[in-house]
């Protein structure tokens, strides 16, 4: 769901940019008044975690794959400010040292997916998810984040001159809904599983949850590993509509990685090589959130 450089127009492409910009600090600045200094790691520890996630891709049929997004997870654990601005450090460094998204189509996918998305999968669960029709309210959540974010990617290829057919455009609409219902169904279980392992991970403090926050980071080191062997080499919907609408060739990086594609250029295209890209980017995300969390905090307590 990544929109690559190249595709978008300059007025598309930077008026979202415009938009996203002030939108996203002004989420920081309402994570940095909710998030307690002790709930800093926890930031980490779900970007990691939705970053691996992000790498695992499954197929959703017609010779396409997609993966889960991760902003009802986020938006569920964090908060819907904080979930912005995770998501958002999350899409920087995939553009950045990935090659996935572009740099100038950052504020783009910002807008669909950590605005927008994250907006649209938290409604329904702010509305009815304290009680008994959670669950109901979390898979709604998931398909609206996805299918919101993949309308708006289209609508934005569609403004910027990309020529998408209708039966395409219905086909493509089709499999982001199905990627909404998945990405519900894999949001609920996830955070069943959490309970289950630990009911009051998400609100106690750093000491208190030291032993239950290093599960989830060996859980994102698990995933990590499962893309690098199990992951669908099929092209995501976005890339499949590019390809079959002739425009895929117009995608450009702007800056070369040694980890683009996540893969190391080092090892080749080897499942170790993937693995090896992964636990960079777990990093890399950890580092970042803890960083932006650290420096909230910081910013809160003066």
């Amino acid at each position: 769901m990544h929109i690559p450089d190249g595709l978008l127009s300059v007025p598309v492409w930077a008026g979202l940019s415009l938009v996203s910009a002030p939108a996203v600090a002004a989420a920081a600045r309402r994570a940095q008044q909710q998030t307690e200094a002790c709930r800093v790691p926890l930031l980490g520890m779900t970007g990691a975690f939705v970053f691996a996630a992000q790498m695992v891709s499954f197929p959703v049929g017609g010779g396409t794959s997609a993966h889960l997004v991760g902003g009802v997870l986020l938006a569920l654990t964090l908060g819907p400010a904080a979930a912005v601005v995770v998501m958002t450090a999350i899409l920087f460094v995939q553009a950045l040292v990935f090659q996935d998204g572009g740099l100038l189509a950052l504020g783009a996918n910002v807008f669909n997916m950590a605005l927008a998305g994250v907006a649209a999968g938290y409604l329904p669960c702010a509305i009815w998810g304290a009680g008994r029709w959670r669950a109901g309210a979390i898979l709604v959540g998931g398909m609206l984040s996805v299918g919101v974010s993949g309308v708006l990617a289209l609508a934005e290829l569609t403004l910027s001159g990309v020529r998408i057919p209708a039966t395409l455009l219905g086909v493509s609409a089709a499999l982001f809904l199905i990627n909404g219902v998945l990405e519900g169904v894999i949001t609920l279980a996830l955070l069943r599983g959490v309970k289950r392992i630990d009911a009051g991970l998400l609100t106690r403090t750093t000491a208190q949850s030291g032993a239950g926050w290093t599960v989830i980071g060996l859980l994102a080191v698990l995933v990590a590993l499962a893309a690098a062997l199990f992951a669908s080499q099929a092209p995501d919907i976005l890339e499949s509509l590019t390809e079959k609408t002739g425009v895929a060739s117009r995608a450009r990086a702007l800056l070369w990685s040694p980890l683009a594609d996540y893969q190391t250029w080092w090892l080749g295209g080897s499942w170790i090589s993937k693995l090896a890209a992964g636990l960079v980017g777990l990093v890399l995300i950890y580092l970042a959130c803890l960083g932006i969390g650290k420096l909230s905090a910081r910013f809160r307590s003066r």
